[in-house]
């Protein structure tokens, strides 16, 4: 696709302005350099923030909700289709536009469908019952003979009018009333129904749009020279070291932010290799062999206490059988397979960032502080890029782009390479979790007492790589995500007590990571369960559902009972030397919505502790599915990357900065090691919709490390549980 096609000027953007605020011939998340015209609201409470329709009857709806390749993009057209009866070819998605999409908060948590399909849905229903009305007026009869099919209004005898036409007198606009009509899922024609996703046919020929695809007319390129080790700071640039290469070569400092710009991409590459400069000698990390000692030493600032129930002290003094246990899970990088890019320009005060950011409003105000310019002059678009599991480093290659494009005043384009992806990406922070619990004399569980350590989050920002080498204004603030949330159990305990020990600093800076805090906590929780239930003498799966008090919740366990047949044993190999086992996980996630639960079946090498994850089995009750095809999409995607992170992934570094900057030191899942997914999923069109995907990633690592158990008799408490690990569990160390 040509850059003229991407072009959507301010004068042809109001000049293609039809009855309804505006009509786009091209969607706008490949928006050309200029500024949106003004007048288009992004209110999140008003119709006209989430819709417009034009002359032709068109729709386009607007979602500050992203697709990260998730199918999220078609999945919120069927929402909007749906409620107004509507074909998905007369209906266009502007996704992430912060100039032209309401700020629905940053596309994480598994809450694009729950929070931000739900407020597009209240918009659409809003906008149908106001086009009857006016249908109603027009036709001279009540608006409850009027029926709409494929956007016309049919009234009696015949009679009809198109969207298009309603509109010709003035848009709708009006604030959402979220009491409007929904329509009666018996109704439904496109949800609850796999549609094709809109995406794929661009990305298998080759027309789709990526971030790292996207050029502007004039555009140079960029990298950035980082500090050989975290802390550095850049004491002399010799820019005559590059002044006589090709590509018009030119250097900008300020402060620690040191980056070289040219006008082709090889040229900016070669002068980021050929600069001199030097840099301060720091040694800051701690020793990556004590990492987890480290994190207990750490200073508490505080405590979140998530569960506090009966005296859970007197309980564990008064247990038959008393247990206790300490998890730990690794440091991981978020992994993206095309590294983060943006590309950034500046006309006339005004700064437009072409982003990846799965939280383009945010990074909105992040970027307009550090850049110094008034928010209202800051406009971020989203581009898909290639993966994005969490904050990675799209929103700091959005920060040097925009550093880069005030200093050299022309758009500038700054693509990452792989060791600045994987060395500087914000990281999920290492994690300790310690366990006890006590058993009564008839062998039931009655105490339980979780304690996790995580760093301390008072902020939705992670601070911008680039503001803070420049020394310019960026938020400081550490977070790893909304890390509490299913610390606490789903299980009936008499008396328990969870506490997440908040800490004063992390060692690499941290950023939420798919499932962040979440799957940790579900790591110990579950592993903790079957440990109990070993110790009780009880069947893991019995005993699971003796203690919740919820049937959708002992629903799916039934469920994935019966698919993998968990009463029946897995026959052994006869080699004596490999291993099968099964290992269950329940989630009830957050407590309040989705409810999973799996089995992982695993072989285990006694001899080499090779571990393979052979199938995998997921029950998944998310209420109302929107598409059954994409939610399977979803929960695929989450099991195949979270056992991947299970059994291969953990960020290695030494007193000065990451080390694991490839995919050799940085190993993931390959394909001949995908396990089988076997999903089964419960659908509920009368309840509300809720996430999909990160529930599933929760569940896997206890599944796994219960699995193990199973084959090999041994626990491994410890993520990623290596083969190094299984070898030491079975030598008892």
């Amino acid at each position: 696709m040509s850059v003229s096609a991407l072009r959507l000027s301010r004068r042809g953007l109001l000049r293609s302005t039809a009855a309804l605020v505006v009509s786009f011939s091209v969607p706008l998340r490949s928006a050309g350099a200029q500024p949106a015209a003004g007048g288009k609201s992004v209110s999140p409470n008003a119709v006209e923030g989430f819709l417009a329709i034009d002359a032709t009857g068109h729709v386009t709806a607007f979602a500050g909700k992203v697709d990260l390749g998730t199918g999220m993009q078609t999945t919120l057209m069927q929402i909007v289709a749906e409620e107004l009866d509507l074909p998905l070819d007369r209906l266009t998605l502007v996704q992430g536009d912060t100039a032209l999409t309401p700020d629905q908060g940053p596309t994480s948590g598994s809450l694009s469908v729950e929070r931000g399909g739900m407020q597009l849905r209240h918009a659409a229903a809003t906008a149908r019952q106001a086009l009857l009305a006016r249908a109603a007026t027009r036709l001279g009869a009540p608006a409850g003979a009027l029926r709409i099919q494929d956007g016309t209004v049919f009234g009696p005898g015949g009679a009809q009018l198109g969207f298009g036409a309603l509109v010709a007198d003035g848009p709708v606009t009006m604030p959402i009333d979220p009491a409007a009509p929904l329509k009666p899922p018996a109704d439904y024609k496109l949800v609850g129904r796999s549609v094709p996703r809109i995406d794929i046919p661009g990305k298998v020929t080759g027309g789709f749009v990526y971030m790292q695809d996207f050029r502007l007319p004039g555009m140079l390129h960029a990298r950035v020279i980082r500090p050989p080790a975290i802390g550095a700071t850049l004491q002399h640039v010799d820019e005559a070291s590059v002044q006589a290469l090709p590509g018009h070569v030119r250097v900008v400092r300020r402060g620690n932010f040191l980056a070289v710009v040219a006008d082709t991409e090889w040229a900016a590459i070669k002068a980021s290799q050929t600069l001199t400069a030097t840099w301060s000698d720091t040694a800051i990390l701690p020793d990556q062999a004590t990492i987890y000692d480290y994190v207990r030493a750490t200073k508490v600032v505080h405590d979140n206490v998530t569960s506090d129930v009966g005296d859970v002290d007197a309980a564990l003094a008064g247990a038959a059988h008393r247990l206790s246990a300490s998890y730990d899970f690794a440091i991981h990088t978020h992994g993206s397979i095309g590294p983060s890019c943006a590309v950034a320009q500046v006309v006339d005060g005004q700064v437009t960032c072409w982003t990846a950011s799965q939280s383009v409003h945010t990074l909105r105000t992040q970027l307009a502080a550090m850049a110094g310019v008034p928010v209202a002059n800051m406009r971020c678009i989203y581009l898909a890029g290639a993966g994005c599991y969490g904050r990675n480093g799209h929103e700091d290659a959005a920060a040097d782009a925009v550093l880069l494009a005030q200093a050299v005043g022309q758009p500038v384009r700054v693509q990452w390479m792989r060791q600045d992806e994987h060395g500087w990406d914000p990281k999920g922070p290492p994690v300790v979790i310690d366990m006890q619990g006590g058993l009564d004399a008839a062998g039931h569980l009655a105490a339980w007492r979780g304690a996790f350590f995580y760093p301390d989050a008072t902020s939705q920002n992670v601070p911008l790589l680039g503001g803070d080498l420049a020394g310019l204004p960026s938020d400081g603030q550490l977070n790893p995500g909304n890390i509490v949330n299913d610390s606490a159990v789903p299980y009936h305990v008499p008396a328990m007590r969870t506490v997440v020990h908040r800490l004063a600093s992390t060692p690499l800076r941290p950023s939420w990571i798919r499932t962040p805090g979440r799957m940790q906590n579900t790591f110990a929780n579950e592993a903790f369960f079957d440990e109990l239930a070993a110790a009780a003498g009880a069947d893991p799966l019995d005993l699971r559902v003796r203690l919740i008090d919820d049937p959708r919740g002992a629903e799916v366990l039934h469920r994935v009972a019966a698919m993998c047949g968990w009463h029946t044993r897995l026959a052994q190999p006869a080699d004596g030397k490999t291993a099968i086992g099964r290992g269950l996980s329940y989630l009830y996630y957050e407590l309040y919505r989705t409810y999973v639960a799996a089995v992982a079946e695993v072989v285990v090498d006694r001899t080499t502790g090779d571990l393979r994850v052979r199938r995998f089995y997921v029950a998944h009750d998310c209420g109302q599915i929107i598409n059954p095809d994409g939610a399977r999409n979803q929960i695929e995607g989450n099991v195949i990357q979270t056992v991947s992170r299970v059994v291969k992934e953990a960020v290695t570094f030494d007193r000065k900065m990451v080390t694991s900057l490839d995919w050799a030191s940085y190993p993931i899942l390959t394909f001949p090691e995908v396990p089988e997914v076997v999903i089964e999923m419960i659908d509920r069109p009368d309840t509300p919709p809720w996430g999909v995907g990160e529930a599933t990633a929760a569940v896997v690592p206890a599944a796994i490390a219960n699995a193990v158990h199973d084959a090999i008799g041994r626990r491994v408490r410890s993520v990623p549980i290596t083969p190094d690990k299984i070898k030491q569990a079975l030598q008892g160390a």
